[in-house]
């Protein structure tokens, strides 16, 4: 089922179209009879990032940044 409502209509009904959305029900906001807005669903809601979360996780061998021999004839 698809939603249109009129942005007049829109304080009383809020609710109703939000659980539609969340249903996967398209909803689309109109004003003068031209259609404005779709409301839909966010996928995920981020969690706020964590400084160090991923601490141990990741490690860089010793020669990182030593030229590599494939690029060769490409250096000075």
């Amino acid at each position: 089922m698809i939603h249109q409502i009129k942005q007049s209509d829109l304080p009383k009904k809020l609710w109703n179209l939000i659980d539609a959305a969340l249903r996967g029900e398209p909803v689309f906001i109109e004003r003068d009879g031209k259609v404005l807005v779709q409301l839909t669903p966010l996928k995920r809601i981020p969690r706020p990032r964590k400084a160090g979360s991923a601490k141990g996780m990741i490690t860089m061998a010793d020669d990182f940044d030593a030229p590599l021999e494939d690029f060769a004839a490409y250096m000075p």
